[in-house]
């Protein structure tokens, strides 16, 4: 039995197929947006607040990674220009260009380290999001295996009791079948005697 949320996803799907073509053209459709956003609305209900926390963290993936960038390139920046400040001294000219290396090696180090942590930030919290999804499923999954056995130790229980009981009425009727037979001659009997007379 599928999930509300299957459906409305099958449900969307097909709304989809059955909406017509603009003109002139195979690729675009003219949709209902109240119809689809009510299709929409009812599976942001029924989706569970984690796995919507998780889509939304995973969704703020290239923000976390923009951010980061942003930040290296912050640093970046600031450490050409202290270098270019560094440079403008005529005295200390091999010392501002040693120093100006230094800090842009160290700040391009430092915006790889900010990138790195992003991304396994990014990648642990996609990871957690399936590990968890797959857990409900395997939940569900363990659930409706408990069920489908209990239902036939059930019915397999039933089967036992009905062919018990056929058993019994069977055996009575074999039980009664030699009687059965004497009446029948008896009866054949007496009739032929009530003729005779």
């Amino acid at each position: 039995m599928s999930s509300r949320i299957e459906q409305i996803i099958e449900e969307i799907e097909e709304y989809v197929e059955s909406c017509r073509f603009q003109p002139l053209s195979t690729t675009k459709i003219v949709v209902n947006k109240e119809e689809l956003e009510e299709l929409l609305r009812e599976l942001r209900l029924k989706t569970p607040d984690e796995i919507k926390r998780y889509q939304k963290i995973i969704s703020n993936k290239d923000a976390i990674l923009a951010d980061a960038q942003a930040k290296a390139d912050g640093i970046i920046a600031d450490a050409e220009a202290k270098a270019k400040e560094l440079i403008s001294q005529h005295e200390v000219m091999q010392q501002a260009y040693a120093q100006a290396n230094v800090t842009i090696n160290s700040a391009n180090a430092q915006a790889q380290e900010i990138l790195d942590s992003a991304t396994s930030d990014a990648n642990n919290i996609r990871y957690s999001a399936i590990t968890y999804t797959d857990d409900m499923l395997e939940n569900l999954s363990n659930i409706m295996e408990a069920t489908l056995n209990d239902a036939g130790v059930k019915y397999n229980s039933f089967i036992e009791s009905l062919q018990s009981c056929y058993s019994v009425v069977k055996q009575n009727r074999e039980e009664l079948a030699p009687q059965t037979s004497q009446a029948t001659l008896n009866s054949l009997e007496l009739e032929g005697e009530a003729e005779e007379e």
